[in-house]
């Protein structure tokens, strides 16, 4: 690839991300206009990055995890330490879960890896809260990108999103 090539997608990947943090903000602005997206510009795709970026525990950060039982994909939003408990999440989903693949989950949600979220989604998804969640009265989720996020309560996120409670994290 060319220089001009090269520049041209890197300006795609801009452009794209750009869209996946604006579906964030249009749904905020329709559902909950009083809380603002956060745009850092050091990386906040991982749990660590994310709770060094905005100063709170890894507890604290509400990761985003893309999954399917069968043909079914949803998300579970969950502590930022949680770990998956494979039994409680098969008897909670009505099967074994398995993460779906990078380009399904950006597809079916609109948004990159490491800003995977449940908000201004492209394609509705059923959305899961794990109780982990609940041990704060403040979470910070993605917000469409790796350098974006918001903070918000547990009980509001999941109101917002539609989100049903379950315990299936260890």
């Amino acid at each position: 690839m060319d220089e001009s090539g090269m520049f041209a997608a890197v300006g795609k990947l801009g452009a794209k991300r750009d869209m996946s943090v604006q579906s964030v903000r249009d749904f905020l602005s329709a559902t909950a206009p009083d809380i603002a997206v956060i745009e850092l510009a050091v990386r906040t795709a991982t749990v660590a990055e994310a709770a060094a970026g905005h100063g709170v525990a890894p507890a604290q950060i509400a990761k985003t995890l893309s999954l399917r039982v069968g043909e079914r994909a949803f998300l579970l939003v969950a502590g930022g330490e949680a770990r998956l408990d494979n039994a409680k999440a098969k008897a909670a989903f009505g099967g074994k879960t398995s993460l779906l693949g990078a380009e399904e989950a950006t597809a079916l949600t609109g948004h990159p890896i490491g800003g995977v979220c449940p908000f201004g989604l492209a394609t509705p998804l059923p959305v899961y809260c794990d109780l982990s969640l609940k041990a704060f009265d403040e979470v910070v989720p993605a917000a469409g990108s790796p350098h974006a996020a918001l903070r918000i309560a547990p009980d509001r996120m999941a109101a917002l999103t539609g989100a049903v409670w379950v315990d299936v994290c260890k």
